[in-house]
């Protein structure tokens, strides 16, 4: 097994490795997005966030992960039936790769081959999708993706069930996972139709001054010169931010969000024009996960402030008589409104 570089050792990348934070602590939030060029340590980070993840409480020998206290009848044969008290044992949360060039039974599963040739009978082989129930499930050069496996992937997103029907088999299990996707934009556009299904999205960029980049590569060949111990150093800060992940999980649904936030939120997805409620109720949500892991009792403004990039730019319709950039948009709106906010009396 590969040694993961640590993710509290990665400089920089703040805006990326506060999403990953926010989308571990929430998984409401609807997953994160994070675009930019080669060589800026996408992949890296998402794959280091894997170590930080708490363990869940599941179903012994289920093949999704199942939550022993949140049956779901219909959905899995194994522990569906709310009168049983299945064994039960403590995992991390799984962070499952979706490797480009995956087919699509690899994804959703297929008939079992080896139990059919063997036993002669149908048996499901769960996929990737059902791997990663409960968990994060990370494509990297997503905006690469076939379009067939994007629409596999949109069907069980909107739904969390996974629906299988094919050689004879007609299986539907739990599929419900925190999409993460990592890409270079100038390789090729994604679908609009995935784009919204983020709830959060980071644009990444090279370090442009000099300590930076000398920082970044000092600590990358002391990692290749002895992963073991390299973690090792880095141990004690991995497992303080593994506790305040867990403590801000365990603290979300006693934050408040008062009534102010919630008016602020719907003013600046009014102002920017942004489809839907979605980007309303992902700026709360994900401002309510920053409170939680500030350990601080209710969300502030502050903190909606704060997510608000990376809520909205991906959510912006094209104006042909704006040709500003969606951070450059989505930040004076920003302005305009806590200026108000400040001017009213607001925090």
């Amino acid at each position: 097994m590969s040694i993961a570089y640590p993710f509290t050792a990665i400089v920089g990348q703040d805006d990326m490795k506060r999403a990953l934070t926010i989308a571990a602590v929430d998984p409401g939030v609807g997953g994160v997005l994070v675009l930019g060029e080669r060589g800026t340590g996408k992949s890296t980070t998402i794959r280091a966030l894997a170590a930080l993840l708490p363990k869940i409480d599941v179903v012994s020998g289920c093949s999704y992960q199942c939550d022993p206290l949140a049956p779901r009848p219909g959905l899995c044969a194994r522990c569906g039936k709310p009168s049983d008290t299945p064994d039960t044992k403590a995992v991390t949360i799984p962070v499952v790769d979706l490797p480009l060039g995956s087919t699509e039974d690899r994804v959703v599963g297929a008939l079992d081959i080896e139990r059919a040739l063997v036993n002669g009978e149908k048996a499901f082989q769960p996929g990737l999708l059902a791997q990663a129930n409960r968990g994060f499930l990370y494509v990297d050069e997503v905006n690469l993706l076939e379009d067939h496996i994007v629409d596999a992937l949109l069907d069980v997103a909107a739904s969390g069930e996974n629906v299988v029907e094919r050689e004879g088999l007609s299986v539907r299990h739990p599929a419900q996972f925190v999409l993460v996707g990592s890409g270079n934009p100038e390789e090729g556009e994604l679908r609009p139709q995935l784009q919204d299904r983020f709830g959060l999205s980071v644009d990444v960029r090279t370090p442009g001054d000099v300590p930076t980049r000398v920082e970044i590569i000092r600590l990358r060949e002391a990692f290749d010169h002895d992963r073991t111990a390299f973690r090792k150093k880095w141990a004690r800060k991995e497992s303080a931010l593994r506790r305040k992940i867990q403590v801000a999980r365990d603290q979300l649904d006693d934050v408040d969000t008062p009534a102010e936030l919630l008016e602020t939120a719907a003013k600046l997805c009014l102002a920017l024009g942004t489809d839907g409620l979605r980007g309303e109720l992902t700026l709360v949500r994900s401002a309510r996960a920053l409170a939680a892991l500030e350990g601080k009792s209710a969300a502030t403004l502050k903190h909606l402030r704060a997510m608000a990039p990376s809520v909205l730019r991906h959510r912006l319709r094209r104006d042909p008589l704006d040709e500003s950039s969606a951070d450059i948009r989505v930040e004076r709106v920003i302005a305009e409104l806590f200026q108000e906010s400040v001017n009213d009396g607001g925090s």
